[in-house]
């Protein structure tokens, strides 16, 4: 057996702080990275086009970073439970480290690796959490329960050290001609284009792929916006996010450097209002983690309902109201401008998803399991754990204190888009109208029609009676 290590990325596709990668190093000077294109992930119905755009991106970048460090990154199109054991097999492999996933499909297929790789005696690293500061297993209730709530589980977590970033993978060996022609035979092929795959995208990307494009990203972030965060957050109009989501969804930033980023800003801050704006940060990194332990605890999130109440919910599912809601048609502007958003730039303001996530619920009824997918089908950071939390804290059928928080779409325009300029970006034909107009939504049918623009497709208060009625019956029922 050579002292070859092969380290499978999925979720990480960086050779910086990366928790699996830096332990395969310790152990061998021989790593080779391998990544394998999913069948079971790209052949489903709710794949992004963007998405899978800027993932080939992301793995130019770490082709190109391995090949600095003097090694490779092959790549397999194939079902990774046959694939990796069979070219581990076929390069005499020491060992095939990964790091863990908090998926349902993810542990099932990891599973299914470990035992193909233990009965060929090849070693492998289980459980090395690599995508969150703290393993599901330590953040635990008193009675060593998962949480199901964000404040007590913010407590716990934001009380216990984080890691500091690991070490880059460097100076490293990589395949000799005979097993580049063996890994070939195997099944390694050139990546392939996003159009090559069968996807087409061409609206370009809110943040350029690879991990020193997002390195950069988190720096500007850190050195401008984040000590207005806790403010600017909130406004779809303003650039006062970092848009990291999807360089976090892929991996292509380590969540250690990024915590990092932000206690280093902590301790350049100036003052309360910036450290507290920062600290605001510093939450949404863990709301992003609380899901995902969620996800892990309770894998059953992903098929539906986590609240008794909402798992028979009557939802009417209009078609027609769900396809105008799709393509930005629903007669509300903040809603039609944040589905716009999404659907020709890959990405959508977190306000906006709130605003449209509790449209589609509690004003058109419809199960948020369809806008769950659609947002999956259109995003460029789509993500099991964090698109499912948001969506049913959104739909009160998740995990939250409070069952029946419904967003009036007019006063979430008046109070963050006071100036009509979101919306005016996305929703072309009401560029002209004043901006008392286009908040509040208050265009006469006749003017409606003269712009093009359609007409409410509901009438928001008669639709939240309706909900709450329906919602009072499931509890008693």
């Amino acid at each position: 057996m050579s002292d070859l290590i092969l380290f499978w990325h999925r979720r990480d596709l960086r050779i910086s702080d990366n928790t699996g990668l830096a332990a395969a190093r310790k152990q061998s000077p021989k790593v080779v990275g391998v990544f394998c294109l999913d069948p079971n992930i790209l052949e489903r119905d709710d794949v992004a086009p963007v998405r899978v755009t800027y993932m080939i991106g992301c793995l130019q970048a770490l082709q190109q970073r391995y090949a600095q460090a003097g090694s490779q990154l092959l790549i397999l199109r194939a079902n990774p439970m046959q694939a990796i054991p069979a070219l581990a097999a076929a390069l005499n492999a020491k060992a095939v480290f990964w790091n863990w996933d908090v998926e349902p499909y993810s542990q099932e297929r990891d599973r299914t690796v470990i035992d193909a790789l233990k009965e060929k005696g090849i070693q492998f690293l289980e459980q090395n959490w690599d995508q969150i500061l703290h393993s599901p297993e330590e953040i635990r209730t008193g009675g060593n329960a998962p949480y199901t709530v964000y404040t007590p589980f913010w407590k716990n977590w934001s009380s216990k050290t984080k890691a500091k970033p690991v070490e880059t993978l460097h100076d490293v060996e990589g395949l000799t001609e005979v097993e580049q022609e063996i890994a070939k035979q195997t099944g390694a092929i050139a990546l392939p284009t996003a159009k090559e795959l069968g996807f087409i995208w061409d609206g370009g990307l809110v943040i350029a792929p690879g991990e020193a494009a997002a390195q950069a990203r988190l720096e500007e972030f850190c050195a401008t916006h984040i000590t207005e965060y806790q403010e600017q957050r909130n406004f779809p109009a303003v650039d006062g996010t970092s848009q990291l989501s999807a360089a976090l969804k892929f991996g292509a930033i380590g969540i250690r450097t990024v915590w990092q980023a932000t206690l280093e800003a902590l301790e350049n801050s100036r003052s309360d209002e910036a450290e507290a704006n920062i600290r605001t940060w510093q939450q949404e990194l863990a709301w992003r983690e609380f899901y995902q332990h969620a996800m892990y605890n309770f894998p059953e999130l992903a098929e539906g309902a986590f609240r008794d109440a909402f798992k028979n919910f009557p939802w009417e599912n209009n078609p027609e109201k769900f396809q105008a809601w799709c393509e930005g048609r629903t007669g509300y502007p903040i809603v039609d401008a944040a589905m716009r958003q999404m659907n020709e730039s890959g990405w959508m303001h977190n306000r906006c998803r709130m605003i449209v996530a509790s449209f589609l619920t509690k004003d058109l009824l419809i199960n948020p399991q369809l806008g769950e997918k659609y947002f999956f089908q259109r995003l460029i950071d789509g993500d099991l754990s964090a698109n499912n939390g948001g969506w049913q804290w959104s739909a009160s059928s998740g995990m939250d204190p409070k069952p029946l928080r419904i967003f009036n779409p007019a006063s979430q325009a008046q109070k963050f888009d006071p100036e009509g300029e979101y919306i005016r970006q996305w929703v072309t034909e009401l560029r002209s109208l004043d901006a008392e107009y286009l908040v509040t939504g208050k265009i006469s049918p006749l003017e409606r029609r003269a712009l093009g623009y359609p007409d409410p497709i509901v009438d928001h208060k008669i639709q939240q009676q309706q909900f709450k009625q329906h919602y009072q019956q499931q509890k008693q029922g």
